[in-house]
């Protein structure tokens, strides 16, 4: 069954950044509510959370439709909460 995830942003070439979104109760200092009025267009069938702590990178054609578009105001506190995120965790290189 396919998941919806938020891209964060979109980037040149195959891979892309993806914030998850899950229909799950989450109570943590990160996530973030979405109902259907913080939709431009579309809407997801339930209440969701969007998690900025929880990111990943992806091959774009593994995307199999758009669901919706977040409005600007929503969009902007994922980017908000992302940079908040960035500020807490130290960056480690393998």
């Amino acid at each position: 069954m396919p998941c919806p995830a938020l891209i964060i942003p979109v980037l040149n070439g195959d891979d892309i950044i993806l914030c998850q979104i899950t229909s799950q109760n989450v109570e943590d200092n990160y996530a973030i509510q979405i109902e259907d009025k913080n939709f431009k267009v579309g809407e997801l069938k339930q209440a969701t959370n969007i998690r900025p702590n929880c990111i990943f990178a992806a091959d774009r054609h593994i995307i199999l439709y758009k669901a919706a578009s977040l409005k600007d105001k929503k969009y902007n506190e994922v980017l908000d909460r992302l940079l908040i995120i960035q500020d807490l965790t130290p960056i480690d290189f393998c």
